[in-house]
This record gives structure tokens, C-alpha cells and sequence, in this order.
């Protein structure tokens, strides 16, 4: 993975210094808080409902063991022991102090890492496939990509206040684990005619109050041309950006409103005037980069032992079954472990279990961490011998839920128990929910099922593209919960299909419940999933689990 270099380290540094000495002009009475406001922006710093928020960048959700263990550290010492991984591959720290910021942030810098852009009108934390450089069905490791447009892009002169947060994703298979079609940019790795690899690009995707669906604006962009390309991107959406309006200033809506012919051909001039500029550096730059991202020395040992577990144990048979994930080295898998251990926090891990997971990484998994946009972590490379071992430990660390992809591996924002923004509680409808599937027993009969809760209308918890959305609004002082359903955000990305009025907090679970319950009637055979379910029969009969009364009052 890419290690700091001698200017990324005196880069970051200055930064933590400069935020040092703005945090003691705040302390002091120096500066106000709406004077202070962009510059904790700047630095990853929120003002939330009760503390301050720390946002740390994982950029491309790579960690190695020593940065996990450093945030167990910061939990410890500055928090209250644990941390919370998003949807955006980073990791929050809900409860720090902001005289100690400054030393979370020096502490950070030790392992390079920062919190630079986790905020604010600019390009954020450039997030990727958490399965990259592993994954038995990827064209190539995207986050050597990745890491170019973090180094292009951090403190960029000309991006540093957009219109509006700007989001890039990239993966490199044609199975899209990272959204990309609900990304300001999508870059999606793909062979042109001739074989050669390079990258198809979307534009225009965000959820929010105005969910799209990304667009597709070229095919195929070479390795040489993608920054450029990028660049221009960015540089037409800076100009023609609304800044009058904060909920149409995403790129979303300037694609929307000037159209795609409009923006490709803007783009298209633009990346005409800047390419030569770049003068080869660029792809330089990149050749080192990607010896930073050059596999691990795999090795090959017997996996008889993994077998013969799997035959006597049938909780390790369980979890091999539903959280590990093929591998493109032979004798290998990767390894999802769940933060969403039933009735828990989605996402939330304690200091204790951030360093098993770590030893793990060590010792097992050759010196690998990835945070996927789904709130897990994530193991890339462990041989298949070696899986009896992490699934004792993981077992022991209360990290072993065989849930990855099921019911209870629930998307959820912090809701109105931490964000200003919230207008409904996220967690304890997540919470109750797990539990609710875990009292029944039917999980690994559904199958595959992604249920995804967001607070309010700003979407972090991802519903637009949930089988099952969950909306959490405020009516009349009182929490109402929409349902959305037919969401994916895969390679066929789709906006979910509101189902009707929305659901008390104490009705929230039941109505869920009976949907699915009721899907497992609808589907032709246990292979149907519920997303191809409803694609094959709509919305009206889950309509009807949902609202039974309506339906009996339609008869009468």
C-alpha cells in the first residue's frame, strides 16, 4: 500500500499546525464560531448535536495494521473507546474535545494519515471497491488510480471551494461494489477493442433530496488521458455549478439542467486545452504509485484444514458460507468481517476489536485493512488454511456475526443521536431490526437482502439504493419512516420506488417484517432474491404486505 513520501509528511504536518494555532484563537475568544466554522471544515471537524465530530480519511479504505491500531489509540485516549466507519470508507470519532483535535490530528500524521478534506466544498475522500487488488473478477487494483487523484486533488488551488461537495469512486471490476453511478464521478476500469485498460466514466449520480442515476460520458478514457480528463470535469462543473442554491448545486443538477450533449461537449474542449499541460507527469507519478500497489507474495499451503472446520463446525461453516469472498489467488478468500453483530451500533467498533482485527491483519492477512463503504472491514488476503484461526479470534473479539449481505448487515447514518442535520433516529431502527431477524431465525433463508436507513433527507445511510429504504423524517415533531423499495446500487443502479405513507417508530419494524416474510411467499424458489422478486412483479403485491388494511378496505 502507499506510503507517505517526504512531502506528503511536511504537508501534513503544516496543516496540523496551522489548525493548531486556529484551535487556540477559537479557545481564546480570538475567533468566533462562524470564523472558526471553515476552517474545522477544513480539517474534517464538525459541530454536532452534542460534541464535536473528527472525520478521518481512509482513503480508498486501506488501512495497515499499525494506522488500525493508532485509531484504537485515539479512541482510548481522546474518545470514549470506539470509533464509527461510514459509508465513505473514513472512520468518526463522535466525542473529542477540541483543544485535543490538534494532537488527534499529530497522532494521525504519525501513521500518515489525516482528516484533509472530509468536509467542505471540495473533492472528498476518493473512495473505492473494498474487494480491490484481491477480487477474483477484477481487471486491475483501482486504487493506484485512486491514490493519484488523492495527491491531485488534495488542497488543488482551483477546487478548493466548489459549488458543492464533490465525490469520486472507483472500481476495478464490472461488478460495481462501489456505487459509482451515485458518485459526482464514477470511474470504472474496462479493456477497450485492442485490450488495452483504461477507464469507462460516469457523471451526474447522487442520492440526497435529489436522487440520479449517474451517466455515462465517455466509454473509455485512457490511463494517460483519466486525470485530465478528470480535471475537466471538475473545471466545467466549478464554472457552471449553481451557487445560489445549496440543494441544486451538486453536479447532478448542473448535468440535469444543461444536459449530457451540453456537459460532454464542454468537457471535451476543456480536456482538449489542459491535456498537454500535464506532460507525462502525471503517468510517472502513477508508475510509482502503483509499485506501492504491487500484490502481496502469496504463498501455497494445503487446505484440507480448512475443509475438515468446515465439516465440524457449523457456526465457522456458517460464516464461511455468507462473509468471505472469492480471491484471484488460488487457495485464498477475502474476508468480511461484520461490525453489525445483531442489536449493535452498524458500524462502530470498539479500540479492543480494532486491534484484533489488526493482529489479524499481521498475522494472517499480509499486513492488509480495507473499510468498505458498507461499514465493514475487510481482510483481502487470507489463505484458506488460516481461516479456522481468524474465525477463532474474530469469535472471540464478538466480531464472527454470519451476517455480511443479510437483513441484519444493516447501511445506517448516526441519526438524531449524533447529527444536527438528523430529523429521525437511524440507530435504534437498525438496532431493532437486526434483532427482530435474529429472534425469527429466517435470515440465511431470505438470502441475500440489503436494507439501508438513513436519518433525513440527506441520504448517508444510502436508501435511494437499498432493496429496502428506510427514510426517517420528522412529522409534526414526530419520527415517520418511509419506505422505498426496489433500490441497487450495483453495476444496475436503480433509485428505490416510495411505497406509500411512511410508519411510526413502533410500527417501523413490524411493516419491515411482514414485507419480508411476505417476499419469501412471492419469490418463485429460494434462488429468487428479493431485489429480482420485485423486478419481476413491482410494487403492488409488496404493497399490500405493507398496508393489509388498505387492501382489505379496497375489497369492502
Amino acid at each position: 500500500m502507499y506510503v507517505y513520501n517526504d512531502f506528503d509528511e511536511t504537508f501534513v504536518r503544516a496543516r496540523v499546525a496551522q489548525f493548531r494555532a486556529q484551535v487556540e484563537r477559537r479557545i481564546d475568544g480570538s475567533l468566533t464560531e462562524d470564523e472558526f466554522k471553515p476552517l474545522r471544515l477544513m480539517n474534517g471537524l464538525y459541530l454536532q448535536l452534542h460534541a464535536y465530530m473528527l472525520r478521518v480519511a481512509v482513503p480508498y479504505g486501506t488501512l495497515n495494521p499499525a494506522q488500525m491500531r493508532q485509531l484504537a489509540m485515539i479512541a482510548d485516549r481522546w474518545d470514549k473507546g470506539y470509533g464509527h466507519f461510514t459509508t465513505r470508507q473514513n472512520i468518526q470519532y463522535n466525542w473529542p474535545k477540541l483543544g485535543d483535535v490538534p494532537d488527534m490530528l499529530e497522532a494521525l500524521a504519525d501513521v500518515g494519515m489525516h482528516a484533509i478534506q472530509t468536509s467542505g466544498n471540495t473533492i472528498r475522500n476518493v473512495t473505492a471497491d473494498h474487494f480491490a487488488g484481491a477480487a477474483a473478477d477484477e481487471i486491475e487494483d483501482p486504487r493506484a488510480i485512486a491514490e493519484l487523484l488523492r495527491q491531485w486533488s488534495t488542497d488543488h488551488p482551483e477546487f478548493q471551494f466548489l459549488p458543492r461537495k464533490f465525490k469520486i469512486a472507483v472500481t476495478g471490476a464490472a461488478a460495481d461494489r462501489a456505487v459509482t453511478r451515485a458518485h459526482d464521478i464514477g470511474l470504472v476500469v474496462v479493456r477497450n477493442d485492442a485490450g488495452e485498460v483504461g477507464y469507462q466514466v460516469i457523471v451526474g449520480g447522487g442520492l440526497g433530496r435529489t436522487p440520479m442515476v449517474g451517466k455515462v460520458l465517455r466509454d473509455f478514457v485512457s490511463k494517460a488521458d483519466l486525470l485530465p480528463y478528470v480535471e475537466a470535469i471538475v473545471s466545467v462543473y466549478n464554472l457552471l455549478g449553481r451557487r445560489d442554491n445549496k440543494y441544486k448545486a451538486r453536479i447532478k443538477i448542473t448535468l440535469h439542467e444543461n444536459g449530457i450533449e451540453t456537459i460532454r461537449q464542454m468537457v471535451e474542449e476543456r480536456f482538449a486545452a489542459i491535456r498537454a499541460g500535464f506532460a507525462g507527469y502525471d503517468q510517472r507519478l502513477l508508475a510509482e504509485i502503483e509499485k506501492s500497489f504491487a500484490p502481496p507474495a502469496f504463498v501455497t499451503k494445503p487446505t484440507d484444514g480448512y475443509e475438515a472446520a468446515r465439516l465440524a463446525n457449523p457456526g465457522f461453516r456458517s460464516w464461511t458460507d455468507t462473509n468471505l469472498a472469492p480471491h484471484k489467488a488460488p487457495g485464498y478468500a477475502i474476508v468480511s468481517i461484520s461490525i453489525k453483530k445483531h442489536g449493535a451500533t452498524p458500524g462502530d467498533a470498539t479500540s479492543d476489536q480494532m486491534r484484533v482485527m489488526a493482529d489479524l491483519a499481521e498475522q494472517y492477512g499480509h499486513g492488509e485493512l480495507r473499510i468498505s463503504h458498507e461499514q465493514n472491514v475487510i481482510l483481502p488476503h487470507v489463505h484458506q488454511s488460516d481461516l479456522p484461526a481468524v474465525y477463532a479470534a474474530l469469535r472471540k473479539a464478538d466480531l464472527a456475526t454470519a451476517n455480511i449481505g443479510l437483513a441484519s448487515d444493516i447501511i445506517a447514518c448516526p441519526g438524531m443521536d449524533y447529527c444536527a442535520l438528523a430529523t429521525a433516529r437511524s440507530i435504534p431502527i437498525a438496532q431493532q431490526i437486526a434483532t427482530r431477524f435474529d429472534a425469527l431465525k429466517i435470515e440465511h433463508d431470505v438470502g441475500p437482502l440489503k436494507i439501508k436507513i438513513s436519518g433525513c433527507i440527506n441520504a448517508c445511510g444510502h436508501h435511494h439504493v437499498g432493496h429496502i429504504g428506510i427514510l426517517g423524517l420528522d412529522r409534526a415533531g414526530v419520527e415517520n419512516y418511509q419506505i422505498t423499495l426496489g433500490g441497487d446500487g450495483t453495476e444496475t443502479t436503480t433509485i428505490g420506488e416510495r411505497a406509500g405513507p411512511g410508519f411510526s417508530a413502533d410500527d417501523i419494524v413490524p411493516a419491515i417484517e411482514r414485507l419480508v416474510i411476505g417476499y419469501l411467499d412471492l419469490r418463485r424458489d429460494p434462488s429468487e432474491t428479493f431485489l429480482q422478486t420485485y423486478r419481476r412483479l413491482g410494487l403492488a403485491p409488496f404493497k399490500t404486505l405493507l398496508y393489509p388494511s388498505e387492501d382489505k378496505a379496497d375489497a369492502a
